[in-house]
Formats: structure tokens, C-alpha cells, sequence
């Protein structure tokens, strides 16, 4: 194994930076060539088929079956002309990755002529095995079948000459076996309620959609290096490894000169994502020494969250032509910054109106406001769902970190709208006076607030930014579906439930933006405990969260259980999001990941242990028996003593680390076997999390601690310093 950690040394010498693909002219030329967008479906499509298709994207009309053979043959045409051979449909299963079954649009007549040929059956809908994906036992192993149908709310695409279709994945029940579909019903639940509400103030809105800006984290490591460790390749993060000298504490690498070879590897991503519409914007250095950040430019969510997963595939395949790997794991490497993909959410209008940036008038604050609570308000509701929504293994090495918003909900909105929200608060119940005009008067005091007009609080798991929130705790690895449609479905109760209030008070007699203020007012104090705008970090805060009665993830498996509360099943059922069937089953895919990538880590690093780490130390410890042995050959036992003073003390502390990792492996697998005993997802999980990975925490300690002893030349794995320095 020693011999491997050189030749990745060597093998890394002779990675330099090189471009492979080369645009010299500008991005507006050749942006989103290799989509089928509404420009181009005019050219292809007849009249009549482009409507449908439009009436589909903007409206969420079905497309009339009739026309479906018009589409697909408009669609094959245009990507045989692009070079494409076959096509696919391309959807989300629940495993946070996504999937597709390739088919040739090479077909045969009757005389056994070739030709391409592309239905509109084909497009419209394809089957898949439904019972091969995880599905929580909405299918059994004999129960295979499923199906794929057309999104046409998401563009078509090319990637390596094969027709990519966006779809949705159920199965032959009608359940749900994938991310996007519960993600659709969200974005349609939450339109409803918020053109409901912003109908009080604009007649002439008929839809607001939600936008999404996910900026995306990662690790570069060199693929020597990946190669050389079985446990970045099986598990995605480094199981063992002491930290290097110098990492992050000179905070010299945020926003530094991106090197060389990892500059040639971002134009490359960033040419073929223009090529797919994905519109990047920033590029920088993050805070952790090899870790970086690249964030597009907000688009509609469901497209975003397609454009996300589609990124991170590009990313991984264009990394292979650079000898990178690109690790999207949240903490790869311990003792530094994991990595997170901040949400970006807000609410525009058909007319064009930032549902959550504040305005210059009374009214259009008003608006603003009311929307603004309205989210506040769902946060608190379901603070612990949306917490969980975010929970995983790799993200719980991460979240309640000093790089990570703290493990308990919290909302900062900052100092302007901090002071508002607290005049609205102390204000009276207004039992005399020109009532009307007091309350106005507090919300014209509001100021048009430009993003940088206040402080941004990066403790917070859930951060007005000012014109928009921005999640902070999602992971970066995920699929950010499923934290997307707990807010969405969580805002979208809310707002009904605002609308309903105001209905209530303005048929009860009371003026129409006096009804208005009336609910903002309530729903900005049953919410106040949310609010939170100081330290994250801070122990007093993990005090106060708990006095304000705000639950924090201690645990994954338990976290998981709010997927199945009756709160959380009420909330879905409003708007036919989820079933209960559905959740519960997504409940048990979540317990059974937990627990299987758990299950590997800890075989993963047992295999580490036993076979590499134990064996190098012994070998160093023969080294230095074998000398003081020597020393006494030529010196005597008294002698040899007094010179071998440290060397001694040496070979008795790797006696008791090795003795410790024997130990403790042996016990950790005893552990193991129990756990997988157990029949129970619930139990099976936790016995995981409880009586399995304290062993992985102290078995990593003691490795760590022998790396440090061990001779370098010795050591089979690559070092940190190797792993994070090395550009």
C-alpha cells in the first residue's frame, strides 16, 4: 500500500493544466446551443404543436396526446441535426444522483431499411423498473414496473449526442418514486396560494413563480490521490488523516488566485454548461484549502434544480480530463470547512415583482409584508421539518460546525426589518385613535432596502439576504428537491392560511389594508421566536433556541421521524403533495441510506485499519526494536536504556494505539453485526448511529495519532498536506 501513495506522488508531478474545450468567441453565441428551447421549438414544431407545448410550460395545461407525434418528431429532428444518436429519459430517483436508460433512435422498416425514428408515445412516457430504485416498499422485488413521463416544464437536452428528456418517475400505482414530481405539486401549490394573496393589492397578477440560485461547493483532489484512497473512493470523504500543519487558519485561500490547473478545469465545466443554458456567474476560491464555489444566476426552481444536477454531472465528467475528482461530499476532509449548497429562494410575479424585496410606498410594503411574515411564519411552523429536510450522514459531519450554520432552525432577517418587525410587535391592540393611520405609518417607515443595505449573519440556517432567503443549511451533495418542497408546501399553507385571516376580519367589517395589517401583525408574533440575529455559534444561543422551545438535529434517524409526523402528513395532504403512503416510504428510504452508508463507512474503515494502518505501524515498530536491539549488540542493555530512552517509550505507545485499533475494530464490527439484526429501519438506524459510529470517532483518533509517529516513507495513504496543497 506504501508503494501506492508514491506512485500517486510521482503520478501528480506530471498533471499540468490544459484546455480541451476551446470557445473563441462570446458566450451570448453559443449559450444554450445544445437545448431544445421555445426558440427552437418554434423553428421545429408546427403551430398548433408549439402552443401546446407553451400552454404546458406556462399554464401547466396537459399536452393533447394528438399532437405528441408533431413534438417528438420536431425534437429528433433538431438533435439528430445536433449529432444525436440515442436519447434517454432523465429523471430523479430517490438517491440524490440522477438516472437514465439510453435507446438508439435507430430503428428498422418492414423492408429492413434504417432509419431514425422517435414516437410520441416515446416522449411522452416510458417504462422503467420501478421496484430497482429505492422506493421504501411502494414496490416489491415482483412488482417491477414503473414509469417515466414527459416534464415539459424543463427543456430537453444533448449530453455526449444523446437526447437528455426531463421526466418524472411513478410508479405503475401512481405513487411517486422520485424527487421531481412532489417538487412540481410544491411549485403549483405554492403559485395558487401566492397569487391568492398578491391578488389584495395586483388584480392583474395570474401567477408567481418561485426562484432558485443553489450555489454549488466542492473539493478538487488530484485522481492519483483519489486512487490511492479507498476511502475517498468507496465513501466519498477521508475516513483517518491528522491534519496538515497548514491548512485554513491563515484564511489566505477565500476568494485567493484560482490556480492554474483548477482555472483550465473550471472554463471547461463552464463552456459545456453555457452549451446547456446553465447560466454560471460567480467562480472563487472558498475557505478550505482545494475547495472552491460556482453559482448560476436565478432561474425558475424546477429548472434550477435540473440545471444543479446536470452541473454536477458535467463537473464530474470533465474533472477526469484534468486528473481531478471532484468531491461534492459535505465534509471530506476533517479539521477544515465542509462544503454546503446555499438555497437562494424567492417569489416573483408574472408582472415581473419581487414578491420579497420591500418597496417605496405604504401599499407596496404592505405587499411586501405580508408575503415576508407569511414565510417567516411557515419556517417556524415546520422549523424542525425543514431541519430535517436537510439531515443526512454526510451533512451531520457538518451542520453545528464552526463553518456551518448551527443544527437548530433559526431566521435572521436583519437589523432594518429587524427594528420593524419589532414595532409592528409592541404596538397596541389599538382600541382607540386613528388606528388605520398608526399602522400605516409604521410600515411607510420601511426604506427601499438594496442587498448590501444590512449585515448578513452566516450562522443562520435561514438568512434574509434582502431581496430574497437563503437556506443555508442544504447539503451540498443532494438533490435540493426535497428541501425545496417542504419550504414550498410549508409557505403554501401559510399564505392560505394568511389569505383565510384577512378574508375572516374584511367580513367581519374590518377595511381592507387594516384586515391586512391585522394578520401581519399576528403572524409576526406567533412567529417570534424564529427570529434569531445574533451568534449561531455561540453556546448562549444553543440555550436560548431550547428555552424558545426550537428542537435542534441531534440525530439523523430521529430526525427523520418528522417525515412521518402527523403535522408533517397533514401539511402534504393539503395539497395532494405527498401521501401517507408516500412519506412513510420516503421515510424508510431515508433510515435504510443512513444506515447502508454507515455500514460501509465502518467496513470501509475497518478494511483501513487491520489491513494498512495496523500492519505499517508494526513494521515501524520492528524498525525500532530491530535498532535498539542493535544498540545493545554493541553497547549493552544499560546502554542501549539510556539511548534508547525515546525510541522505547515509542514502541510502548504503538503497542497500546495498535492493541486500542484491534480493539476497537473488533468491537465496532460485534456492533455491526447487532445493528443488522435488527428488522425495525427505526431501530436499525439508530443502532447505527448510537452504538457504531462512536467506534469510527475513536478509532480515527488513535490512527491519526500513529500517523504522526510512523515514519513518512512508511505511511500507505495520501497526507492531508498532499491532498489540500498540492496544486
Amino acid at each position: 500500500m506504501s508503494n501506492f501513495r508514491i506512485r500517486a506522488l510521482q503520478e501528480f508531478s506530471t498533471h499540468r493544466a490544459e484546455r480541451f474545450f476551446e470557445e473563441n468567441r462570446p458566450v451570448s453565441e453559443y449559450f444554450g446551443q445544445n437545448v431544445f428551447t421555445l426558440e427552437k421549438m418554434r423553428k421545429y414544431l408546427s403551430p398548433d404543436a408549439y402552443a401546446q407545448v407553451v400552454s404546458s410550460i406556462r399554464e401547466g395545461v396537459s399536452i393533447d396526446r394528438r399532437f405528441a407525434d408533431q413534438i417528438a418528431a420536431g425534437m429528433k429532428t433538431w438533435a439528430v441535426e445536433m449529432g444525436a444518436t440515442h436519447y434517454t429519459h432523465w429523471f430523479h430517483p430517490m438517491t440524490d444522483s440522477t438516472a437514465e436508460k439510453h435507446e438508439a433512435f435507430v430503428d428498422r422498416d418492414a423492408e429492413g431499411h434504417i432509419f431514425e425514428n422517435f414516437k410520441g408515445s416515446t416522449l411522452v412516457q416510458q417504462e422503467s423498473d420501478g421496484s430497482s430504485f429505492p422506493n421504501g416498499g411502494l414496490r416489491n422485488t415482483f412488482e417491477a414496473r414503473g414509469y417515466t413521463a414527459w416534464d415539459p416544464s424543463s427543456p430537453a437536452f444533448i449530453l455526449d449526442n444523446t437526447l437528455c428528456i426531463p421526466t418524472v418517475f411513478v410508479a405503475y400505482t401512481g405513487e411517486s418514486l422520485d424527487m421531481k414530481l412532489p417538487l412540481l405539486k410544491s411549485l403549483r401549490a405554492l403559485d395558487r396560494a401566492a397569487v391568492d394573496v398578491v391578488r389584495l393589492f395586483d388584480r392583474n397578477v395570474r401567477k408567481v413563480e418561485v426562484m432558485l440560485g443553489p450555489e454549488q461547493e466542492y473539493f478538487l483532489v488530484d485522481d492519483a490521490f483519489y486512487r490511492a484512497r479507498p476511502d475517498l473512493q468507496i465513501c466519498n470523504r477521508t475516513l483517518i488523516g491528522h491534519t496538515a500543519a497548514k491548512d485554513q487558519q491563515l484564511e489566505d485561500h477565500y476568494f485567493g488566485t484560482i490556480p492554474s490547473r483548477t482555472m483550465a478545469f473550471m472554463k471547461d465545466f463552464e463552456t459545456n454548461a453555457y452549451k446547456l443554458g446553465i447560466l454560471l456567474k460567480t467562480r472563487h476560491n472558498e475557505v478550505a484549502p482545494n475547495q472552491f464555489e460556482c453559482a448560476p444566476l436565478y432561474c425558475e426552481a424546477n429548472l434550477a434544480i435540473d440545471h444543479n444536477l446536470i452541473l454536477m454531472l458535467l463537473m464530474r465528467k470533465v474533472a477526469k480530463k484534468h486528473h481531478f475528482k471532484v468531491l461534492f461530499h459535505e465534509k471530506p476532509f476533517d479539521g477544515v470547512n465542509g462544503s454546503g449548497k446555499h438555497c437562494n429562494w424567492s417569489l416573483v410575479t408574472d408582472t415581473g415583482v419581487n414578491l420579497l424585496s420591500p418597496g417605496r410606498t405604504p401599499r407596496t410594503n404592505l405587499q411586501f409584508l405580508s408575503i415576508f411574515v407569511s414565510v417567516i411564519r411557515a419556517v417556524y411552523e415546520h422549523n424542525y421539518l425543514l431541519m430535517s429536510s436537510v439531515a443526512s450522514l454526510s451533512n451531520s459531519y457538518r451542520l453545528g460546525g464552526h463553518e456551518a450554520p448551527p443544527a437548530v432552525m433559526s431566521v435572521f432577517v436583519g437589523t432594518t426589518l429587524d427594528k420593524v418587525l419589532r414595532s409592528i410587535e409592541d404596538m397596541s391592540d389599538y382600541g382607540e385613535g386613528d388606528t388605520e393611520r398608526e399602522r400605516l405609518s409604521v410600515v411607510s417607515e420601511i426604506p427601499e432596502i438594496l442587498p448590501d443595505n444590512t449585515d448578513r449573519n452566516r450562522t443562520s440556517p435561514f438568512a434574509f439576504t434582502g431581496n430574497r432567503f437563503e437556506f443555508r443549511a442544504v447539503g451540498s451533495s443532494v438533490n435540493v428537491s426535497a428541501p425545496m418542497y417542504v419550504l414550498n408546501a410549508a409557505v403554501a399553507q401559510q399564505l392560505r392560511r394568511f389569505k383565510g385571516l384577512v378574508d375572516e376580519k374584511m367580513a367581519a367589517g374590518e377595511k381592507h389594508d387594516d384586515a391586512i395589517f391585522q394578520v401581519i401583525r399576528q403572524f409576526v408574533l406567533e412567529s417570534k421566536a424564529i427570529r434569531f440575529e445574533g451568534n449561531g455559534y455561540g453556546k448562549e444561543w444553543k440555550e436560548e433556541s431550547s428555552r424558545r422551545g426550537l428542537k435542534p438535529l441531534d440525530s439523523v434517524p430521529e430526525a427523520n421521524k418528522a417525515l412521518i409526523s402527523p403535522e408533517t402528513v397533514r401539511l402534504f395532504a393539503e395539497d395532494s403533495i405527498l401521501s401517507d403512503r408516500e412519506l412513510y416510504a420516503r421515510y424508510e428510504v431515508q433510515q435504510e441510506t443512513y444506515t447502508k452508508k454507515l455500514q460501509i463507512e465502518a467496513r470501509v474503515l475497518g478494511d483501513l485499519i487491520v489491513n494498512h494502518i495496523v500492519p505499517t505501524a508494526i513494521k515501524f515498530q520492528n524498525t525500532l526494536i530491530d535498532n535498539c536491539r542493535g544498540l545493545r549488540d554493541l553497547f549493552g542493555q544499560e546502554k542501549m536504556e539510556q539511548m534508547c530512552s525515546s525510541q522505547l517509550k515509542m514502541i510502548e505507545k504503538i503497542s497500546r494505539y495498535v492493541d486500542s485499533l484491534r480493539r476497537d475494530v473488533h468491537d465496532m464490527i460485534e456492533e455491526r453485526k447487532k445493528a443488522n439484526q435488527l428488522q425495525d429501519v427505526t431501530a436499525r438506524a439508530t443502532a447505527y448511529c448510537e452504538c457504531v459510529l462512536p467506534y469510527m470517532g475513536r478509532i480515527r483518533e488513535v490512527s491519526d495519532k500513529l500517523e504522526m509517529l510512523v515514519d513518512d516513507e512508511l505511511w500507505p495513504l495520501p497526507k492531508y498536506r498532499e491532498m489540500l496543497l498540492s496544486r
